[in-house]
């Protein structure tokens, strides 16, 4: 089960967040400043998963973002390093090579296609295709909605 997923810069700027784990806005706060601290300051030559508290948190980092999962600690970590590179190559596909910019200006795409993804913390759906093509229905939904309105 996946607690909460960070997409953080290098300068550790929490650029989105997705919680699936009930915290109260006190805990996300400083759970996001821990999991920030342990996270951007590691060195890229250590491991990618960490012990923290009494979970377990997974990361990757693509360039300019380290993209983190916490999970418990019966969780897989392959399957999770998996998830998260799969999380990755949709974004790329959607936003046609995805960066932190686009992660700022369209962040609610980037929750709907996390949200096609994911569910209540678990992996939902495994196929790229059908996950891209519900977000492009989801665009032309709102185009459509704008278009009458």
């Amino acid at each position: 089960m996946i607690d909460f997923v960070l997409l953080i810069n290098r300068q550790g700027k929490v650029r989105l967040t997705k919680w699936y784990a009930p915290y109260s806005e006190k805990e996300r706060t400083k759970a996001i400043h821990e999991v920030t601290n342990k996270v951007v300051g590691r060195s890229s030559r250590l491991c990618n998963v960490v012990e923290w508290r009494d979970k377990r948190l997974i990361y990757r980092r693509y360039a300019s973002l380290y993209f983190l999962f916490c999970v418990d600690k019966t969780a897989n970590d392959l399957l999770v390093f998996e998830g998260i590179h799969f999380m990755v190559e949709l974004l790329d596909r959607y936003f046609n090579n995805v960066c932190e910019l686009d992660l700022i200006f369209n962040f609610r795409k980037a929750h709907h296609i996390i949200d096609e993804f994911l569910i209540a913390g678990e992996f939902s759906e495994s196929s790229k295709r059908n996950i891209l093509r519900a977000c492009s229905a989801h665009d032309q939904l709102e185009i459509s909605y704008d278009v009458h309105s």
